[in-house]
């Protein structure tokens, strides 16, 4: 095992304790601020952090929304939904194949798809692409749960907290050596969601 594979262990792990952190909270806002700092210092110190160099030299941290309580749901899992298997191509990771499971709903914003993550151990993943993509966010989306990376903010037997002030961008926002699988068509809300991480002016790169 060398040195990188160690670096990516140790981001898993801490990414895990955040989220931890964030699920125990008493207070979301509180959970939400851990959230926020703790990203911030990975991204600032830890050897795998997604930004390329010269983002990462200029860093002073991640634009985030305010707080709104109003954008955290307990979201029911309707899991009665057509069957549906996506096999999406990555440059670094193959072929990854997600299978839906079924659909949440955030309110009045809609409906977004719930999709089981293959591999091993598999493990849920929730993107989203809404109304500010291309303009105040990354326009390809961003993420709220992904279970095999940790992002993940507990609910009970039938039902996900979705957060959308925990909403984050994934990797192949800050440099073009990434690549993400992206938001599909029931991932994509019209409604502007002004909340969770922002794309600074210009963008990362």
């Amino acid at each position: 095992m060398d040195g990188v594979t160690l670096t990516l262990l140790d981001w898993r792990r801490q990414v895990h304790a955040l989220y931890a952190a964030a699920r125990s909270a008493e207070d979301p806002q509180a959970g939400w601020a851990t959230w926020r700092a703790g990203r911030d210092r990975l991204f600032t110190d830890h050897p795998d952090s997604p930004l390329g160099e010269t983002a990462r030299a200029a860093f002073t941290g991640l634009p985030v929304a305010p707080y709104d309580p109003q954008l955290r749901f307990l979201a029911r899992l309707d899991t009665d939904v057509e069957p549906q298997r996506l096999q999406l191509p990555t440059a670094d990771d193959g072929v990854v194949a997600l299978d839906r499971v079924g659909r949440v709903t955030l309110g009045e914003l809609g409906r977004l798809d719930v999709w089981w993550l293959g591999g091993y151990g598999g493990g849920l993943f929730l993107p989203l692409r809404d109304g500010s993509a291309g303009t105040t966010t990354y326009g390809g989306g961003r993420y709220l749960l992904d279970t095999v990376k940790g992002a993940d903010l507990g609910g009970d037997a039938g039902s996900l907290v979705v957060d959308l002030n925990l909403a984050y961008h994934p990797s192949c926002t800050y440099d073009p050596r990434w690549s993400c699988p992206l938001p599909q068509e029931g991932n994509r809300l019209d409604a502007v969601v002004t909340a969770g991480e922002q794309l600074p002016p210009g963008g990362w790169y």
